[in-house]
């Protein structure tokens, strides 16, 4: 019989009693057993994955946000142990890259059908410890944007509370000089956001960096958006969300590939970073790849193309 933790938050935007219910129900009638922990503090999803490790689970089950996703992956690292994502969150953007259904039930049948891909981290060390994130971690407009969003307006409004707020600070968007390092190699560029993102869309499926990035090929694909006030930013997502060919940029838009990437501000304070949507302190950052560090369990036919390729893809 297949043991399984289910990691719940309750803080999430969507997550309720019922939905709890309904995943633990689903997975106990395909066999599993299930135990259930829900988080009540800060590091209690990490230090529940940690010690699920470590107590013979085959299975970490996360029902919660991709800050919950990545406190569980941040315990489990290494432990070769699957983890299956229910979204209850605001963002839920791995798990709509993975394309997972987002119906609890739904996602639970999907966790029992579904076969391991192992996908690539990122990792930024801090001060407290080592980070992780998935799907991107950036700096500028978006994890200031990201950081002044309360939980209260995340629960309310979902994903609208932050395009509301986006909208309202478009006329204060500015490009400071930043240094990123990409593999050893340095340049400086304008930017109003630096992102380093493991996985091609960023507001599955509408917003995407490029078609040919997927969260198991073994790159951070990093991007640089300059633009000041709010008709450049409208032109600047514009050309982004028309996803420049073949990775090239544009006077807008910069594109580099690497397996470590170092951000810095050179012109005024630092600014604040985000990782998976979480904000985890000011620039500077580095952040190195981990190959296939973490294996999530997806159905394989309903899973975008592109993704299983093992690293195959050349810079």
């Amino acid at each position: 019989m297949t043991r399984s933790l289910l990691i719940t938050n309750p803080a999430a935007a969507r997550t309720d009693a019922r939905a709890v219910t309904a995943i633990r129900d689903t997975l106990r009638s395909g066999g599993w057993s299930v135990e259930v922990l829900a988080t009540t503090q800060p590091g209690d999803a990490r230090r529940f994955a940690r010690e699920g490790c470590t107590q013979g689970f085959d299975v970490l089950v996360c029902y919660g946000g991709d800050g919950t996703a990545m406190q569980i992956a941040a315990g489990a690292v290494g432990s070769g142990i699957p983890l299956g994502l229910v979204p209850g969150g605001t963002g839920n953007l791995l798990a709509g890259n993975l394309r997972l259904p987002r119906r609890p039930a739904a996602a639970a049948r999907a966790i029992l059908k579904g076969t391991p891909l192992a996908i690539d981290l990122g990792a930024v060390q801090r001060a407290d410890e080592t980070h992780y994130f998935a799907v991107c971690c950036g700096t500028g407009f978006d994890a200031a944007l990201m950081a002044a969003t309360g939980s209260h307006e995340k629960w309310r409004w979902k994903m609208a509370a932050y395009v509301a707020r986006a909208f309202a600070a478009l006329p204060r968007v500015t490009s400071p000089l930043h240094r990123v390092t990409v593999d050893g190699v340095t340049r400086e560029l304008p930017a109003a956001m630096v992102l380093v993102a493991n996985c091609g869309e960023l507001i599955p499926p509408f917003l995407k960096l490029r078609d040919d990035i997927a969260p198991d090929d073994g790159w951070l694909d990093v991007l640089a958006l300059r633009a000041d006030g709010t008709l450049e930013s409208l032109a600047a997502f514009l050309e982004l969300w028309r996803r420049p060919r073949n990775g090239r940029g544009t006077g807008r838009l910069w594109f580099g590939r690497g397996r470590t990437v170092r951000v810095e501000v050179l012109d005024g304070p630092p600014r604040p970073i985000q990782l998976d949507g979480e904000p985890w302190g000011d620039t500077p950052f580095e952040t190195r790849l981990l190959p296939h560090a973490l294996p999530i369990l997806v159905d394989r036919a309903s899973a975008p193309p592109g993704e299983g390729r093992g690293g195959s893809r050349r810079g």
